[in-house]
């Protein structure tokens, strides 16, 4: 079994659809081991988008990422990383597969509904972010 994180981002959760990409992942058979609800602050998410940080879109995304509250969902299931990548679907949302869930929900490339880890080792370094790993 792997484990890997999903953020559902502040455009999801005002739009009450935390219930919605839940199931999706239990219908997906990813197993939830860890959940909670966060408002990041300014330098939380500083700190956890900082590969970003020369990015042109590095200071919006800080700006949305705490406009609101987010929830961090630690997830488990054989392969799942690859197994979730696929599940969301590609960053911008158009560009996304049809039924993949930032085909669905998202709104545009920033409020594209959901973070997920995108290799084993950015889904440890990211899990640690917000959970206690050593359960």
């Amino acid at each position: 079994m792997s484990r890997t994180l999903l953020i559902i981002k502040p455009d999801a959760t005002e739009r009450h659809l935390i219930g919605h990409i839940i199931n999706r992942l239990e219908k997906a058979h990813f197993t939830i081991r860890e959940m909670r609800m966060v408002r990041l602050t300014t330098e939380d998410a500083r700190k956890f988008y900082a590969v970003h940080k020369e990015r042109p879109f590095y200071n919006s995304l800080v700006e949305f990422m705490t406009s609101g509250p987010v929830v961090p969902i630690m997830l488990e299931k054989e392969n799942a990383v690859a197994d979730l990548r696929t599940l969301v679907g590609a960053t911008n949302p158009e560009e996304a597969v049809c039924g993949s869930i930032r085909n669905e929900i998202g709104l545009n490339v920033e409020k594209n509904s959901v973070h997920a880890s995108d290799s084993d080792e950015n889904a440890a370094i990211e899990l640690s972010f917000f959970f206690d790993e050593s359960q």
